[in-house]
């Protein structure tokens, strides 16, 4: 194991590296676009423009040399405890308005794999229940009858419903530590659509048990079971892509790592310690329960001095994704006002430093989109501050001086955005092709062609995203608090109706930008194309996306080889599937936690 200091010197030139790099890139692309929009003579937007870009390219160039300190990297191994052990785990899994019979067959599918171990009498499961609609917790009770008998879980698998859902998930696992983390030595948290191999459960204990100061393990989820052109893009990114930048992550946070709220492991008595989250004064969407529990969570746990970590090389940990860009964008509304909150965090006291960065990447994040939004208007607005061009600016000289052309600056502006934008994703590729990680992604040609598919995909739907990302930062400033709503899951297909309704002001927006800059500033709509195009057919987009279709594309490795937890829970479906479908208006009575 490396020496703490040395890995701490290690980690802050690493941080160091990165953060300058991003800013230079930053800088770089604040001076060519000052001297492309001072060519004219200089005015007030050509500052405001100029700082626009500045903020969005060092955004995009931190991402980006992110990923690079990943792709170039080698993890070391981490410690871990060998042999038999006797401290017990609970397998948290907190619902909140479910389908109990999806749920559940994972839960019985984990409990077998937990089992095939050898070490399963360790481990108990806790459905810890938050589900408001009283005919969905019927159906939880009647499922989970059938669940304990067929897992024989008597002892080590409970049920309980909270009465009142205070403090929304942070509040059931909170509530849950107090009835029962006394119990407990490591508490594993999983979300109602997670999934985890026995193996990966009994690896990240051993973890827990070598690292007496680690208080937290996040391990990288993987998306499967995507049926939607858009749900397998996303679950092509995710395997493909999400381990190299999750590595830069691990690299640059050190002891200060992320917890991104389920597929981690904890150390009972630390979280219990550290993590009791206040409710902040006033309303919401500042005030009240804090939304985005997981990130503060991890800065209390380095605040009272435990490591965060997350390990990218445990595999066997799975999870679902939205299938479709609506599903998305409603998830991503609740992350962007848990996010903002963060803004009320960022003095707290006694938080490391890390911390504090890291709430602000994450407000950066949403805030980002807006920017190019303010850039983009700006742009088109532009003209009417520039002052006008004087040909004869020599005093008696009969000639006049044309302005040199710019284009050539905001051509190097646009190849560099791009490459921070792509770079990574094609180096990930070719890298991949080397190390041989293609095979499981349908070999090199094919993984090619889903990198070049993806990366044009994301570039259509990007302006769609800015639409519906700045959007929800407008909601959040003007005080409309998101709530909490319950997850969208099934196949995700959308009519065209369905996604005209989500996505109509996004065409009128995207016509509009077309509209001001044909009036404004002719010699932009040609810039301006690849951003509103995609806006005016967001409808067709949004509606095409949600269907199946790639049938030869975004290969992913449990699409070759299911992992063998999938193969237990498809057969776990299978068997309950007649059941559900015959499924009687019953329900049965809860089971309390292991005191």
């Amino acid at each position: 194991m490396a020496h703490p200091i040395g890995a701490a010197v290690r980690v802050m030139i690493i941080r160091t590296i990165v953060l300058l790099a991003a800013i230079l890139a930053a800088y770089g692309g604040f001076s060519l676009f000052f001297e492309f929009g001072a060519a004219d003579g200089i005015d007030v937007m050509d500052f405001v423009r100029s700082g626009l870009i500045f903020a969005s390219t060092f955004w995009l160039a931190w991402g980006a040399f992110t990923a690079i300190a990943g792709l170039f990297s080698q993890p070391k191994p981490p410690a871990r405890h060998a042999g038999y052990f006797t401290e017990r785990t609970a397998v948290v899994i907190p619902v909140y308005n479910e389908d109990p019979v999806a749920t559940y067959a994972r839960i019985a599918a984990m409990m077998a794999s937990i089992d095939q171990t050898g070490q399963g009498d360790r481990f108990h499961f806790a459905i810890l229940s938050d589900t408001r609609d009283d005919a969905i917790a019927a159906r939880e009770r009647l499922w989970f009858e059938r669940l304990l008998r067929e897992t024989d879980g008597d002892g080590r698998l409970f049920y309980r419903r909270r009465v009142k859902n205070t403090g929304r998930k942070a509040g059931n696992i909170e509530d849950f530590i107090k009835r029962s983390g006394s119990a407990y030595e490591f508490m594993i948290i999983l979300d109602a659509d997670s999934l985890m191999e026995g193996d990966t459960m009994i690896e990240m204990v051993r973890r827990m048990i070598a690292t007496p100061d680690l208080g937290l393990l996040q391990t990288l989820p993987n998306i499967i079971h995507a049926r939607s052109r858009f749900g397998r893009v996303m679950q092509f990114a995710a395997t493909f892509y999400s381990p190299i930048f999750a590595r830069g992550l691990a690299l640059m946070q050190g002891r200060t790592g992320p917890f991104w709220g389920h597929n981690a492991i904890v150390r009972t008595r630390a979280f219990a310690q550290c993590c009791a989250l206040p409710e902040l004064a006033g309303r919401p969407p500042f005030g009240g329960h804090i939304l985005s529990h997981d990130y503060v969570e991890a800065a209390l746990l380095a605040r009272g001095g435990w490591v965060v970590r997350v390990d990218d090389d445990l595999a066997g940990s799975y999870e679902e994704g939205p299938e479709n860009i609506v599903d998305f964008a409603k998830r991503d509304r609740r992350w962007c006002q848990g996010n903002l909150q963060h803004s009320r965090l960022l003095l707290a006291r006694g938080l490391k430093p890390w911390s504090r960065f890291v709430f602000l990447q994450g407000i950066l994040a949403y805030i980002a989109p807006v920017f190019w939004l303010a850039f983009l208007t700006a742009s088109i607005a532009a003209p009417l501050f520039a002052p006008p061009i004087d040909y004869f600016p020599i005093e008696n000289w009969p000639f006049p001086v044309l302005p040199v052309s710019q284009v050539s600056k905001a051509l190097s502006l646009m190849v560099g955005v791009v490459g921070l934008l792509f770079l990574p994703k094609v180096l990930i590729a070719i890298k991949a092709g080397f190390d041989g990680r293609v095979v499981g992604f349908g070999g090199m040609l094919r993984a090619a062609a889903s990198t070049l598919a993806e990366v044009a995909l994301s570039t259509l739907t990007a302006p769609i995203f800015l639409m519906f990302q700045t959007r929800s930062v407008s909601q959040v400033l003007r005080g409309a608090d998101g709530g909490w709503p319950a997850q969208s899951r099934g196949d995700g297909s959308l009519s065209f109706g369905d996604a005209w309704s989500a996505s109509y002001w996004i065409v009128l927006t995207g016509a509009a930008v077309i509209g001001a800059a044909q009036m404004l500033s002719p010699a932009l709509v040609p810039w301006l194309l690849p951003v509103a195009l995609p806006m005016v057919i967001s409808p067709l987009l949004i509606a095409w996306l949600s269907r199946p279709g790639f049938p030869t594309l975004f290969t992913t490795p449990t699409e070759i080889a299911a992992a063998p937890i999938m193969v237990i829970q498809a057969d776990v479906l299978s068997r309950w599937s007649p059941s559900a479908s015959a499924e009687a208006d019953t329900s049965a009575d809860a089971v309390p936690f292991a005191e």
